[in-house]
Parts: C-alpha cells; sequence; structure tokens
C-alpha cells in the first residue's frame, strides 16, 4: 500500500506499525455500536468508524486510533469518542512510548448532537492529560474527508501533527462556511482556495503542523517515528510561546485575503508556484521562513 490517502482506517495502522505487531481492542465482533444511529434507523458500523488497539512503531510501542472515512466521513459519536478516551487513558497507565492518532473527520455527528459534542470535548481533555502525564500524542491528517469540526480542535492540541499536501486541516469545512456566510466569502466549489487555505502545504508554512509529506504511508511512518521519539512540552512556557505565535502571526498577516498574501509575506519567491511544487522542495524553500 503505497497512497496514504487512498487507504482505509486498518490499512493505514497496517503501514505505519511495525508489520504483524497491531493487536486491536474492541474488534468489530465485540458489535460496539452507537446506540444514537440505532434509535434513528441509521445505518451503524460495528467498530463505529473507529480503529482502536496497540503496536510497536519503529521498535516501540505504541497505541494507536485510525478514523474510518468511509463511515460517516470520520465523524464522532459517544462511542466513537469514547474508545478514543479510554485509549487515552490506557496510553497514561500503560506509560507507552506515545499514542498515535491518524486522523480523518467531519466533525461531530449531527444526529448525536450533544453526545457527539461531549465526547469531542473528552477527547480534548484527555489529549492534554496524557501529554501531561508524558507520553506524546502524535497526529496524522491525509485522508479524503480531511480534519474538521472538534477533531481540528483536538488534532491541534497534538504533541506534533504530520500532513500531506492532501490532507486538510481547519475548525469549519468550507461547505459549512459557504452556507454560512455565502459563496462571497468561501466558494466551496473552488478546489483551488480550499487546498490553499486550509491544505497542507498552507498549514506547514503557517506553523499549523510541523511535519509535511508526501502522500505516502512509509513517509508517514518515518514522520511519526520521528515525532514519538520527539520531547514532548506542556509547561506554562510552552503555552506562552504558542500564544506569542498566534499573535505575532494575526498581526503580521491579519490583513491577508488570500493565502497567495501570506505566502509572499513568508517571502516564498514565486508563491503562484508553490501548489505545484513537490514536497520536499517546499520544505527546503520554506526553511527560515515559516512560521513555528
Amino acid at each position: 500500500m503505497r497512497s496514504y490517502y487512498e487507504a482505509t482506517a486498518r490499512e493505514r495502522i497496517a503501514a505505519i506499525l511495525d508489520p504483524g505487531s497491531f493487536r486491536e481492542i474492541l474488534p468489530p465482533p465485540t458489535r460496539t455500536t452507537s446506540p444514537h444511529l440505532a434509535a434513528l434507523e441509521l445505518p451503524v458500523a460495528f467498530d463505529d468508524g473507529i480503529v482502536i488497539g496497540s503496536g510497536v512503531l519503529d521498535g516501540r510501542p505504541v497505541l494507536v486510533a485510525a478514523q474510518e472515512g468511509g463511515f460517516m466521513g470520520g465523524a464522532v459519536g459517544e462511542v466513537q469518542g469514547a474508545k478514543l478516551v479510554g485509549l487515552l487513558e490506557r496510553a497514561r497507565r500503560e506509560k507507552v512510548a506515545g499514542v498515535v492518532l491518524l486522523i480523518e473527520s467531519g466533525g461531530v455527528r449531527l444526529q448525536e448532537a450533544n453526545a457527539g459534542l461531549i465526547a469531542v470535548s473528552e477527547v480534548i481533555r484527555a489529549i492534554l492529560e496524557t501529554r501531561a502525564a508524558g507520553v506524546p500524542v502524535v497526529g496524522a491528517i491525509g485522508g479524503q474527508y480531511g480534519c474538521f469540526g472538534g477533531m481540528g480542535i483536538a488534532a491541534s492540541c497534538c504533541t506534533s501533527l504530520v500532513m500531506s499536501e492532501e490532507g486538510r486541516l481547519g475548525l469549519s469545512g468550507p461547505e459549512v462556511i459557504e452556507t454560512a456566510r455565502g459563496v462571497e466569502e468561501f466558494d466551496a466549489r473552488d478546489r483551488a482556495l480550499v487546498w490553499r487555505t486550509v491544505g497542507g502545504k498552507h498549514r506547514y508554512l503557517i506553523g499549523d503542523c510541523q511535519r509535511l509529506v508526501d502522500d505516502l504511508a512509509s513517509a508517514f511512518r518515518a514522520a511519526l517515528a520521528d515525532a514519538i521519539r520527539g520531547k514532548d512540552r506542556v509547561d506554562s512556557r510552552a503555552l506562552e510561546d504558542e500564544q506569542a505565535m498566534l499573535s505575532t502571526r494575526l498581526a503580521r498577516f491579519g490583513g491577508c485575503e488570500d493565502a497567495l498574501d501570506i505566502w509572499r509575506l513568508l517571502g516564498a519567491p514565486d508563491p503562484e508556484a508553490i501548489p505545484l511544487s513537490p514536497t520536499h522542495e517546499l520544505v527546503a524553500m520554506a526553511a527560515g521562513r515559516r512560521i513555528s
């Protein structure tokens, strides 16, 4: 399996972890399904759209979770959130080398309303508690449905994020923005606009993800292994540094109307060429220029 974007949740786990090391927790035979979807007579998934378990990454014991975009766009409900929270609690108890989150989600399931919102808030708290316990939580974004809504916030709470050009990260998705504010505010059909606003390259350049990789499962594996080996900081100084970075970014780019304007201010020699540039060339160009 080469393309991370085209893979299923289980295929991604198999490609990221050391061969044969994955052991699934609450696999499909346990029939861990959402009671809310069943009550509404909607289709359910026996794993509720998320695969969790233990394994080994580059020789280090980890816990891993992969959302399945093929089921309701990876949207989070009560059961899916509970599986994530339980996995993070287990990581703190077992003091594994790290937690790997393969994220693909459009946000909270509207069908589960408050239950889904509460689930995401508990996931965010669990991520921060796990990091505070000294266990890094690293995320990967590179699937068809991107990472939006509550999971966009959760992803930003991770120790570090790995994205591909095909990945997208944001709070509100393009279609949501267009519906709420009109096509004049954001044309969700303009794919070039979408990707240069919430796509992996832009998120890397402005410091929202720490690693940009090609759409190869092997590239994600290597970057996630590096991230697990890195040091995690969750003290007050780290939070102050993050706030300072965001304040600087707002002051510097607050008047920009398009990502192209931001790339110009970052000193890109040819902003229009960035969408077509290979990942390794973009990373080399961005050295010393990107916000971090």
